[in-house]
C-alpha cells in the first residue's frame, strides 16, 4: 500500500475518533507536509479537508435520519459548540444542520464519500537526476487555489502568456510554474513566471517569489500537459517512498524550456522536486 492508501484506510476506520493530520501521515510513515503533498496529488483534495468532508457528510446523514440533539451530532463529529459545527457544516454543503434535519432528505446534500484509489500509475518513471538548484528571483502572474479549484491554473498560463519576453529584467526565455506556500488544507500559491535579475521596474500586479538554492529531485514529463497529474501522484505515491529521500518543506516548480510549445501542450517540462539534505 502507498501512504496515501494507508492514510484512506486509517480515515475510513477512524474519522469519528480524535485524529489529525499528525496521526494520519504517522500510519503512513511519512511527514505532515509528505502527506499532504502525496495525498493532493493521488486524489485532488487535502487529507484534512477529506477527513472534514467525511465528518459532515455522517453528520448530515444522522441529521435527515432525525436525529433529535444537534449538539450530540457535533460532538460526535468532532465539534466542541453548536455553532462550530454549524459554521463548518454551512461551509461544506450550503445549508444549515436544521435544514437537513427538517428536510429529511440527503439528495440536494453534495455529501463526500468514500475515496476508492483507482488512478493508476506510471508503470516507468524515468530516474530522476538530483541537482543542487541556484538561487532564482522569479516574477509574474500569481493566483491562491484551493487542490479542487487548481484546474484554473491553464487560465493563468493563458493571462501571462503575452508578457514572456517582455519582462523587465527578464533572464533567458525559460518559464517557471512555482507551487508555494501552500498548507494543510491543500491551498497553495502558484506564480506563472520567467527569471529576473531584480525586482525593479516590473508591473504592479506581478508577483515577486525569491526562492533560494535547494537540492532537487529532477523528473522529465515528455507526454501531453494534461497528463502532469499522473506523473506527479507517481512521484509522490512511489519514487519518493522508495527512494530513500525526504521531501523538502520548499517550493516546487515545473520548468517549461524553449522544447515546450504552450499552444499545443507538447514537447515535454521537467518537474523540480525539493529535497531535504
Amino acid at each position: 500500500m502507498t501512504p496515501v492508501e494507508k492514510a484512506l484506510w486509517f480515515i475510513e476506520g477512524h474519522f469519528s475518533d480524535d485524529i489529525g493530520l499528525d496521526d494520519i501521515a504517522a500510519v503512513g510513515g511519512v511527514s505532515r507536509f509528505y502527506l499532504t503533498r502525496a495525498f493532493v496529488a493521488a486524489t485532488g483534495q487535502s487529507a484534512v479537508r477529506y477527513l472534514r468532508g467525511r465528518r459532515l457528510s455522517e453528520a448530515a446523514r444522522s441529521l435527515a435520519a432525525g436525529a433529535p440533539d444537534i449538539l450530540a451530532v457535533a460532538l460526535e463529529a468532532g465539534y466542541g459548540s453548536h455553532e462550530a459545527f454549524t459554521r463548518a457544516f454551512r461551509d461544506q454543503f450550503g445549508m444549515t444542520p436544521e435544514l437537513v434535519r427538517d428536510q429529511r432528505r440527503l439528495d440536494n446534500v453534495p455529501l463526500v464519500e468514500p475515496i476508492t484509489m483507482n488512478e493508476t500509475l506510471l508503470t516507468h518513471l524515468e530516474p530522476p537526476r538530483l541537482e543542487d538548484g541556484r538561487p532564482l528571483l522569479i516574477a509574474g502572474l500569481g493566483e491562491r487555489y484551493s487542490c479542487e479549484g487548481s484546474r484554473a491554473i491553464p487560465g493563468q498560463w493563458q493571462r501571462f502568456g503575452p508578457h514572456i519576453g517582455h519582462v523587465p529584467g527578464q533572464v533567458g526565455q525559460t518559464c517557471y510554474g512555482v507551487c508555494h506556500n501552500s498548507d494543510e488544507d491543500g491551498n497553495f500559491d502558484y506564480l506563472c513566471g520567467v527569471e529576473v535579475a531584480g525586482f525593479a521596474d516590473l508591473p504592479r500586479d506581478f508577483d515577486r517569489l525569491r526562492v533560494p538554492a535547494q537540492r532537487y529531485a529532477v523528473f522529465s514529463h515528455r507526454d501531453h500537459i494534461s497528463t502532469i497529474r499522473r506523473t506527479v501522484h507517481t512521484i509522490w505515491s512511489k519514487w519518493l517512498p522508495e527512494s530513500g529521500h525526504e521531501a523538502a518543506d520548499a517550493a516546487n516548480f515545473e520548468r517549461y524550456g524553449a522544447e515546450f510549445d504552450p499552444r499545443t501542450g507538447t514537447g515535454g517540462l521537467d518537474i523540480w522536486i525539493p529535497l531535504k539534505t
